[in-house]
């Protein structure tokens, strides 16, 4: 404010002068504040792709999981139309123990005929079951991985909380502490890739 020669400053006045002759603020705390600022953007774009790929492994356990249900059903059923054939072959063994003689070649007839049928049913259920598990198999890897990019989402998380902190407070340590964690859930991210 000037009046007849007298000029009285205010605050705001004096820092916006000092700012711009080259003096204002601390340059070192905007230059922290930009790269915490461009690291946190890195961060969450980063945690947003493994936030993605744990989703999909855990869709992919999921899928895994159900073929394996069905197999294991139609490997029950399989188990269950070989028991019926061996209950129909032990029926036509006591036909055949109790029958007249010129009866007993066509109940040995059936009783080979079970025979062979319950081989071939036996055969389908084991294969059935071989599937079943390897379903359960591969829904253990998927659901392994799952949790991998689960543990690095939430490390890179908890990175970029320490991050708004760190800008907040201006404390070094937190700064230090954000990079450490966003390092770990980088390094566990790369372990769910690699299949770790």
């Amino acid at each position: 404010m000037s009046s007849h020669g007298f000029h009285v400053h205010g605050p705001h006045d004096h820092a916006l002068e000092h700012a711009a002759q080259g003096h204002g603020g601390d340059h070192g705390s905007d230059a922290s504040t930009n790269k915490i600022a461009m690291f946190t953007a890195v961060i969450a774009t980063v945690g947003a792709l493994f936030s993605y790929m744990g989703g999909a492994t855990q869709a992919n356990a999921g899928l895994f999981k159900n073929d394996a249900a069905i197999k294991k059903t139609e490997a029950s059923n399989q188990w269950n139309y070989f028991q019926s054939k061996s209950t129909k072959q032990s029926l036509a063994e006591l036909a055949r123990d109790l029958a007249p003689d010129d009866r007993k070649a066509v109940y040995q007839a059936k009783i080979e005929r079970y025979e062979t049928e319950k081989n071939a049913i036996k055969v389908e259920a084991d294969k059935l079951e071989a599937q079943a598990t390897e379903f359960d198999a591969k829904s253990d890897v998927q659901m392994h991985q799952h949790h991998r990019w689960a543990q690095a989402t939430t490390a890179l998380q908890v990175s970029i909380a320490l991050a708004a902190i760190a800008l907040l407070t201006k404390k070094k340590w937190l700064e230090y502490g954000m990079f450490g964690i966003a390092g770990l859930g980088v390094a566990v991210g790369g372990m769910a890739f690699f299949h770790i």
